[in-house]
């Protein structure tokens, strides 16, 4: 059977991020071209590929806990009290869970934290799952149910009238529309304000625990790929060796996020394409895969030609590895992030790629942060003027796209330090050794 070169997209996992815990999300990439389709990735059979060698690298981790998070909550809170704001209304997600440890689904039944700006932090949710709600709390927090009948965004307004707060309501960025809509006509004259810059400012600085869960997980991929990369053939598929690289990931100890295994011209297209092909000789394959270490993530990206690389492929390829070596010498602290994707794309443009997003070249943004979400505020794009500052972690990926013919990505995170960035994983060797 022909099958297509795309696996599951990063982009496809992000669109699907709220689907029920065990499903695997699919579907285009938000950024890829229209039509472009991933592939359903079903979990692998553990016995269905060998993984000798492989072992569970997370036996020794240090675990985000109940005090990490008390801590988190007071930043914020400080934060709120600083500004004159209330308190930060989050929907499930990632945020919730920074803060909460609460890991709970989206529905059109509102739960959600309120985070006051000073005091025990509050929980909304429907009556019949507040006993489900306060199995799954990891930090004390005052409960408030609505019934069926009932407006849950009254019951926030007046959670806050109740404590006595003042100032206006800050809704955390992912919140819904109907969600701040309702809260907009709950609160009235108190008003809300943007969340973002609370619940990031939080979220952008990572401690060292962080960090730490961001390098297992970083070191589970990069021995995944040293795995799958023993393991590809000729006539595989893009979806063949996602299942290889997913399998051996979890025999690291990572729970896979995304996996993208994209075949001769399918590099071409930077989230995949749905035109089938496999692996052959002289073809370009390009891999972009993360996992999760405690909801912490990875992302790396890897290209490669299987068997004897064209004089074309190995200039790109030097060329783009060029340009990630040149963005590291830039990221220092105090650095605007957007000068890095400047920088790095003026030096294509030498090369005769672009300029700015024109193909040939680097059609996206040369990198993003990362954290509990796989993107993440901010980001290397040449509009961004926030300073680089110790604890921020990004990506640092920056790719050449021939439409028609192959493309090359190149993906290594990076954490700030005070002298400099730090890699999470080695950069590539060369494209004769692109794992290392």
């Amino acid at each position: 059977m022909t099958r297509t070169n795309v696996g599951l997209t990063k982009r496809g996992f992000l669109a699907g991020a709220s689907a029920a815990a065990g499903l695997v999300a699919c579907g285009q990439g938000a950024d890829g071209p229209d039509g472009a389709a991933a592939a359903i990735t079903p979990p692998p059979d553990p016995g269905a590929a060998p993984f000798g060698g492989l072992t569970d690298l997370t036996g020794n981790i240090s675990r985000i806990d109940a005090a990490d998070r008390r801590a988190r909550i007071a930043k914020v809170q400080a934060m709120l009290q600083q500004a004159g704001v209330a308190a930060l209304l989050v929907e499930p997600g990632s945020t919730m869970r920074y803060f909460a440890g609460l890991r709970w689904g989206l529905s059109e039944r509102l739960t959600a934290i309120i985070i006051p700006a000073e005091g025990e932090m509050g929980i909304v949710t429907p009556g019949f799952e507040e006993a489900t709600v306060r199995e799954r709390m990891s930090l004390p927090a005052e409960v408030r149910v609505w019934q069926e009948d009932e407006s849950p965004f009254a019951l926030v307004a007046q959670f806050l009238d109740d404590r006595g707060l003042k100032g206006p309501l800050a809704i955390e960025d992912s919140v819904r529309f109907f969600v701040s809509d309702g809260m907009r006509t709950a609160v009235g004259a108190r008003g809300l304000t943007a969340g973002g810059p609370f619940a990031f400012g939080c979220r952008m600085i990572k401690s060292a625990k962080e960090i730490a869960l961001m390098q297992v997980a970083n070191t589970i991929t990069m021995a995944a790929y040293r795995h799958t990369y023993d393991q590809i053939e000729t006539g595989m598929s893009g979806r063949d060796i996602v299942a290889i690289m997913n399998g051996a990931t979890r025999a690291a100890g990572g729970d896979p996020t995304f996996a993208i295994a994209l075949v001769g011209e399918g590099s071409s297209y930077p989230h995949g394409t749905k035109k089938p092909q496999t692996v052959a000789a002289g073809r370009v394959l390009l891999m972009d895969c993360g996992c999760s270490v405690d909801g912490y993530q990875s992302d790396i990206s890897r290209t490669w030609v299987h068997g004897t690389a064209t004089a074309a492929q190995k200039r790109v390829w030097a060329v783009a590895k060029a340009g990630q070596e040149l963005a590291l010498q830039t990221a220092q602290v105090g650095t605007p992030a957007g000068l890095v994707d400047r920088t790095v794309r003026a030096f294509y443009a030498q090369e005769g790629f672009g300029p700015d997003y024109i193909t040939p070249g680097l059609p996206h943004r040369l990198g993003h942060g990362i954290g509990m979400d796989v993107h993440e505020p901010i980001n290397f794009v040449r509009n961004e003027i926030t300073p680089l500052a110790p604890g921020m972690c990004l990506s640092n990926e920056p790719g050449i796209y021939l439409p028609g013919a192959f493309g090359v990505r190149l993906e290594d995170c990076i954490y700030m330090t005070e002298d400099g960035p730090q890699l999470f994983s080695g950069l590539a060797p060369s494209m004769d050794d692109p794992i290392g």
